[in-house]
């Protein structure tokens, strides 16, 4: 199931790309100083890129970037947002690049994807010795009522487990982010966008969970999901609050 939900994601692409959140600017000062190092002419490969959303910010701050995509689809799409950044196909398993050759490796909303006892070495071949990792989510932001509610019901619709409101420790998030052994910084960054009733059904029918589901009960779901919202939204304008949580590894 999780190589399926892994998968699911070239079949939206265009919705992906359309619907996903970015990423607040505070989250790349944070890797600069996790890393002990500026972005501008840095060499980074951002594994997982997806539609080019970690891509391109990392582009605006200077940076020298190679992507690295498994899915077809999700490539087309960025090659469209990002015509002149080069991208490979492959995964943080078997990186396609050569040996120090980077100055940091990302992993925006990507590394769950991963089996961390090949992919954590993978990373560490690719680094140069004064290289970083820098793995990151938009997590849900559990503090806002409505957002913790919507993410239950979610989680009850797609037959999973919701993830439990408190967030693991530090020590916790390391290890469970198969990093037990290096040097580690966390951070969690809370942050909010303000989208349409319509973009928001988008973004979250467009996580894997949904994706592999049949497609009439997903639409079920997101017409019950848009009636409540209409009503606690009258606008139809939509702010979806986020915590990003940042682990920043450093090379050994």
């Amino acid at each position: 199931m999780t190589r399926s939900r892994a998968r699911s994601f070239d079949a939206a692409a265009a919705q992906y790309a359309a619907s996903r959140p970015s990423y607040p600017a505070v989250l790349f000062d944070r890797i600069e100083e996790f890393a002990g190092r500026r972005l501008a002419g840095a060499r980074v490969a951002d594994v997982g890129a997806g539609t080019g959303i970690a891509s391109g910010l990392l582009r605006e701050r200077g940076a020298e970037v190679i992507a690295v995509e498994p899915g077809e689809a999700m490539a087309g799409e960025f090659h469209k947002a990002l015509p002149k950044t080069p991208i490979v196909r492959g995964d943080g398993n078997a990186l396609p690049l050569a040996e120090d050759s980077c100055d940091l490796i990302t992993y925006a909303q990507a590394w769950q994807w991963t089996d961390t006892d090949r992919s954590v070495p993978e990373a560490l071949r690719v680094l140069r010795p004064d290289g970083a990792l820098a793995i990151w989510w938009n997590t849900t932001a559990f503090d806002v009522p409505w957002i913790s509610e919507q993410h239950a019901r979610i989680a009850r619709h797609c037959g999973v487990e919701p993830r439990p409101s408190a967030r693991p420790s530090d020590s916790g998030a390391i290890r469970l982010a198969g990093l037990t052994g290096l040097q580690v910084t966390r951070r969690q960054l809370p942050w909010s966008r303000t989208v349409s009733l319509d973009v928001h059904l988008a973004n979250i029918s467009s996580r894997s969970a949904f994706l592999v589901l049949d497609g009439a009960a997903r639409r079920a779901f997101l017409a019950d999901e848009r009636e409540r919202l209409a009503g606690m939204f009258p606008g139809e304008e939509v702010e979806e609050s986020y915590v990003v949580d940042l682990l920043v590894a450093l090379s050994p």
